[in-house]
């Protein structure tokens, strides 16, 4: 089988309610993860484009988050309303969704005005 061209991963980290860092996946459905994969089949992206549900990736304020690689670019508060917009846009299109975009500096740091207020 020849490498993915794109790997999507979504956070399924579940905590307990009410903790103060989020949580991505609070159902512990993988629901954005099985969204992914339903869409990329419809475009015939099977085998070449691989959504992993992925364990914490560190952005719990930001979540539910998405990453892809090999571009790196990281999505945040990702709805399942979003997902065909990301395949639509990013996956399809070489576009990705701004909206939804983490900026850099963003990432790994205890300030970003992008975060979830609890």
């Amino acid at each position: 089988m020849a490498k993915f061209e794109k790997h999507i991963f979504v956070c399924g980290n579940v905590r307990p309610a009410g903790h103060p860092r989020g949580c991505c996946d609070p159902a512990a459905k993988a629901e954005l993860q099985v969204l992914f994969k339903q869409k990329l089949a419809e475009h015939g992206l099977k085998g070449r484009i691989r959504a992993n549900q992925a364990g914490c990736l560190d952005q719990c304020e930001h979540g539910p988050t998405v990453v892809v690689y090999p571009e790196g670019v990281w999505y945040g508060q990702v709805t399942p309303g979003d997902v065909d917009e990301i395949v639509q846009s990013h996956i399809l299109s070489g576009k990705p969704v701004e909206r939804l975009r983490l900026a850099d500096n963003c990432l790994n740091t205890a300030h970003c005005e992008h975060r979830q207020r609890s």
